[in-house]
């Protein structure tokens, strides 16, 4: 008898907002410290990057403001929905990174969240700097040709 799976493997929440709001320039893949409710409910696709934002704290990146639902089995041992988790890259990338947040005041944002093909949960983070309302409105027209033309080959 074949096990049933209960979660997809192809987990990829995205933050639309983020490519909105920043033009994105570099982007980085960390790995992220979770708790065990936390990776059940990241499994059935329960989370929300949008108000989520990166920032360093002596010397190692955390994220912040991510929201992981509870765990609907969990019980008095659930995480707490929007805490501060570490994030893992190499000491060379947290340098680099910091070191272009100092000098050129740019932002770091959580882009995406998936699982990897060993099942560990990663998180796609990139190098944003703010955009202009003209520019906000430029994305928008752009968005609008693109899906006209889109229209218009069917």
């Amino acid at each position: 008898m074949a096990k049933k799976e209960r979660f997809s493997n192809s987990i990829s929440i995205r933050n639309k907002q983020a490519s909105y709001e920043y033009e994105l320039l570099d982007k980085y893949v960390a790995g992220i410290v979770l708790q065990g409710t936390e990776i059940k409910s990241i499994r059935e696709g329960k989370a929300v990057l949008k108000d989520g934002y990166c920032a360093f704290h002596r010397g190692e990146l955390f994220v912040y403001n991510i929201h992981i639902s509870q765990y609907k089995q969990g019980n008095h041992f659930n995480h707490t929905i929007t805490r501060q988790r570490k994030l893992l890259l190499n000491k060379n990338e947290l340098l680099k990174i910091q070191k272009k947040i100092d000098t050129k005041g740019l932002t770091l944002i959580p882009t995406r969240l998936f699982l990897s093909s060993r099942g560990f949960a990663k998180l796609e983070i990139a190098l944003g700097k703010g955009k202009k309302l003209h520019d906000k409105r430029d994305s928008i027209k752009e968005k609008d040709v693109t899906r006209d033309l889109e229209r218009i080959k069917f």
